[in-house]
């Protein structure tokens, strides 16, 4: 009688209930927690941005099938602006590109400023491209969605990792990083970059944590910090928690001067 009893620990019907959750929010913390000390990862650079941002070789594409089909109006002025906003998707690729050459350049056997993602297409696949392409080691941390997903196909074998929750992976993105790349995004793009913002703002996180701001001309339309000041909502000092700039060697000085001074034979720090 008992054999065709599950234990508790293969009870699927109890580990998928409402009574189980704890335990599924426990899993989405100890299992990449394993394999990150397992393959040695001590630390990440983070590159956050839209999923929608095409290659400069997709969208160019794009817009001559467009132009070729006979379009105009909106559909025309999407390929157009797809087409312009390419250079971030382009940036993220070099910029992810150097950095991984200058991390591997260190001398430590863990592997540090290892790039890391959403995993999914846009920015998140060009930062995961440009460290393949460098022969680094990188990170996907994707997120289960009703529309249609997927790991892109630059994400280091075995360094994919996949949430239900979308506070454990945020967790996992902040936890482990020591510099931040924001390229322009939207909804979920602006979200982990107010939440970063606050956690650096109120001082729960205790680590150096460099931001970059990638994109002057959509950050100053998109976000009003000057505004947040006037109307008293955030104190002067706070707007220079981010760097802004759309230079790749800007960025990257910038990330690699902090990352010296701050990070650099210091272990791990925490939130």
């Amino acid at each position: 009688m008992t054999d065709t009893i599950p234990k508790a620990y293969r009870n699927e019907a109890f580990l998928n209930s409402r009574d189980g959750r704890a335990l599924r929010i426990l899993a989405e913390y100890l299992e990449p927690k394993s394999r990150f000390e397992h393959d040695n990862i001590d630390d990440t650079v983070v590159f956050m941005g839209s999923a929608r941002t095409l290659s400069r070789e997709r969208a160019e594409a794009a817009l001559k099938k467009a132009e070729a089909d006979g379009q105009s109006g909106s559909e025309l002025a999407a390929a157009q602006m797809a087409l312009k906003m390419s250079v971030y998707y382009e940036a993220a690729r070099t910029l992810a590109h150097r950095l991984t050459d200058w991390s591997k350049a260190l001398d430590s056997i863990e592997k540090r400023f290892v790039v890391c993602t959403g995993g999914g297409p846009g920015i998140m696949e060009a930062a995961n491209r440009g460290a393949a392409e460098a022969r680094g080691v990188n990170v996907g941390l994707t997120i289960s969605l009703p529309m249609e997903e997927f790991d892109n196909p630059y994400i280091t074998h075995g360094m994919a990792f996949h949430f239900h929750y979308f506070f454990m992976r945020k967790f996992w993105f902040y936890y482990l990083a020591k510099a931040v790349i924001v390229m322009p995004g939207g909804y979920g793009t602006l979200d982990e970059l107010f939440e970063l913002l606050t956690l650096v703002q109120t001082h729960k996180m205790r680590k150096p944590m460099p931001i970059v701001l990638f994109g002057t001309e959509y950050w100053r339309e998109v976000i009003n910090f000057d505004a947040l000041v006037k109307h008293g909502m955030i104190n002067a000092a706070d707007v220079s928690l981010v760097y802004r700039t759309d230079s790749v060697d800007e960025a990257y000085d910038f990330l690699v001067k902090h990352l010296t001074a701050d990070a650099i034979g210091k272990p791990g720090a925490m939130l």
